[in-house]
């Protein structure tokens, strides 16, 4: 057995949460865009996310909404342009999550 007795299970609840994030990570084009937004020095718009990336509009919009849906970007509209950042926030639970999901305990802060 390779989990530690003293790893609590995980609530329900906190399952189907970790297992839509997971869930949202399952893309490579979504991994891709994540990291293009982490590594940005702003807010991009779904035209320069496209430029970056080589892959067409409506696939990057399609995964910035599913990614959006799980909180791993923010959406904030400018003008008529909606631009997209990295949700610095809630992508900082994700290790966590692995660990627990894992059985290991949670770094400590």
């Amino acid at each position: 057995m390779s989990g530690t007795m003293n790893a609590q299970l995980i609530d329900r609840t906190t399952a189907e949460s970790y297992a839509t994030w997971f869930k949202a990570l399952s893309d490579p084009t979504r991994v891709q865009i994540l990291n293009l937004l982490a590594l940005a020095p702003g807010p991009m718009s779904v035209g320069e996310i496209v430029d970056r990336m080589g892959v067409g509009q409506s696939t990057v919009s399609h995964h910035l909404k599913l990614l959006a849906d799980v909180r791993f970007v923010l959406r904030e509209r400018q003008g008529t342009s909606m631009l997209y950042s990295i949700n610095v926030a809630c992508v900082a639970c994700f290790p966590s999550a692995a660990d627990a999901v894992m059985g290991r305990p949670a770094a400590s802060a």
